[in-house]
């Protein structure tokens, strides 16, 4: 299958291939070079690599807006 580059080096990845690969708008994909050779992947982030991303558990909210101000304030500094 081919497909051409255009001016602005864009090419469009023929039906058969999203299909396939099970693409869709706003994928991300992943170019190598692996023997001279160019290899294309989509770019999946399985799900469980978000694991432990965000913290749950008791809080409290003022405590937590005050340190947020103070991080954004030494950020600033």
């Amino acid at each position: 299958m081919q497909s051409v580059v255009t001016s602005k080096y864009q090419t469009t990845i023929p039906k058969s291939i999203r299909l396939q690969l099970k693409l869709s708008v706003r994928d991300t994909l992943e170019w190598r070079i692996e023997n001279g050779r160019a290899v294309v992947l989509p770019a999946q982030r399985k799900f469980l690599e978000y694991r432990n991303a965000i913290k749950v558990g008791s809080g409290d909210i003022a405590d937590d807006v005050d340190l947020a101000r103070k991080e954004r304030a030494e950020k600033r500094r």
